[in-house]
């Protein structure tokens, strides 16, 4: 697997750290916004642990988004329905 990270420098994705906000009784890990295109990784999802489970925590995020910037582009076919593409996208190895 390429490093998620140099894969996402390469197509010119920015990826930001920022607090996401509350969404109840659910976890937001990262979102991919297009209008940019920027990763954001959510500060309040990050684990308290090490370096290494820190970085592996954000080398899934960014993968996952890599995977949703792909749909955006027309490179992975978008597949109807929701809970598909965010098991595709928990999948996706650059």
């Amino acid at each position: 697997m390429l490093d998620p990270r140099a894969a996402a420098r390469a197509g010119g994705i920015a990826i930001e750290l920022a607090d996401l906000g509350s969404w109840g009784d659910a976890t937001l890990v990262s979102e991919y916004d297009p209008d940019g295109p920027v990763i954001r990784i959510n500060t309040r999802a990050i684990p308290a642990g090490s370096s290494c489970d820190v970085r592996e925590h954000i080398d899934r995020a960014v993968a996952h988004e890599l995977y949703h910037h792909g749909e955006a582009l027309g490179a992975i076919a978008r597949l109807p329905d929701r809970k598909a593409r965010e098991r595709a996208a928990g999948e996706h190895n650059p």
